[in-house]
């Protein structure tokens, strides 16, 4: 048998390079993504920063323009549906709940005017498809099937946009758009309650309809429907709201 030749200093080296190289590869491995991820365009924060104006009201983001456009389009469908539910409700209930959507919606489009026209934001004229297709919905129904559609239609659209108030009031660095998601959470938490208090709301297609709903695409700044006009509320309503969160000086 022939003798193993003795090992070399060099051998060891040579071995011992091979691990280090091997665990510095691996270690490289494992830092690049964090790297990359936290430096890479197309994070959240980028996304924020490219879709953020500059306002004398502070920065204005692409959310904020997307909740002062949904205030708008809340008021264009859900006022005409509370003054139908003043006429065509069947219990005090349901009419009282009309009387809060007239009062509460023609208080927020006043304010959704007075701080997109400070904004330079255009606003839309009338519903979008999915709220034209509720109003359908609640012109044909009579009845009492009538104050189930309307309280259940309306108590999931508000849960909808309750949810992105709390969002913008959270995150907003606009102190117009804080003041009118303050607004809006008050005058949309009393129409919830006012639904609830029908004793139509169905909670179990309630939650199951709110898992399953998706959020839609922010609106376009960029594309306007033209001057705005005002809303027209009810005459028979009464009912006062809380008093308005204090506007940011001009």
């Amino acid at each position: 048998m022939r003798p193993r030749p003795p090992v070399t200093g060099r051998g060891i080296f040579s071995g011992t390079g091979v691990i280090i190289i091997g665990l510095t590869a691996t270690l490289l491995a494992l830092i690049f993504p964090i790297w990359s991820y936290a430096d890479r365009s197309g994070t959240g924060v980028d996304v924020l920063n490219a879709e953020t104006v500059s306002t004398q009201y502070g920065p204005l983001s692409a959310l904020d323009r997307d909740f002062v456009t949904k205030v708008r389009l809340a008021g264009l469908w859900e006022l005409p549906a509370g003054q139908q539910a003043e006429q065509k409700g069947t219990t005090q209930a349901v009419r009282t709940a009309g009387q809060h959507l007239v009062l509460g919606h023609t208080f927020l489009d006043q304010r959704v005017r007075e701080v997109a026209a400070k904004l330079g934001l255009e606003l839309p004229n009338e519903p979008n498809d999915q709220q034209k297709q509720w109003l359908a919905t609640l012109n044909a129904a009579q009845g009492t099937d009538y104050d189930s559609k309307f309280a259940n239609i309306l108590r999931l659209a508000h849960g909808k946009v309750f949810s992105v108030v709390a969002q913008v009031r959270a995150s907003t660095r606009n102190s117009l758009v804080r003041a009118l998601a303050d607004d809006a959470n008050t005058t949309v938490l009393d129409h919830i309650k006012v639904l609830e208090a029908t004793g139509y709301v169905d909670w179990d297609a309630l939650a199951q309809d709110m898992a399953s709903a998706s959020t839609p695409p922010p609106a376009d700044p960029t594309t306007g429907p033209g001057p705005v006009v005002p809303l027209e509320p009810s005459s028979s309503a009464t009912y006062t709201l809380p008093p308005a969160a204090s506007s940011p000086p001009p």
